[in-house]
């Protein structure tokens, strides 16, 4: 088995206003904090071992359904597992 870990953001210059009430919120109480951007964590575990059709899967299903190329952006890393 294959263990995905997605990671998806806003891309750069898109509003964050989710990220910017933290950032408030954090600046409140006191943190010197430049900037806070909200993201997702999606971890996908796929069956079987062959590490290229892992890959092939993960980037469809973020093309297909998890990502709005317009506004996020999206990387991912993979474990096998035994």
């Amino acid at each position: 088995m294959i263990k995905a870990n997605i990671r998806i953001s806003l891309k750069k210059g898109v509003l964050d206003p989710q990220g910017q009430a933290v950032k408030n919120s954090l600046k409140g109480l006191g943190y010197d904090v430049e900037d806070v951007r909200i993201g997702k964590h999606i971890e996908v575990s796929i069956g079987g071992d062959d590490i290229d059709r892992a890959n092939d899967t993960v980037r469809a299903i973020c093309e297909k359904l998890l990502v709005n190329p317009v506004i996020e952006e999206y990387s991912y890393d993979m474990e096998v597992s035994r």
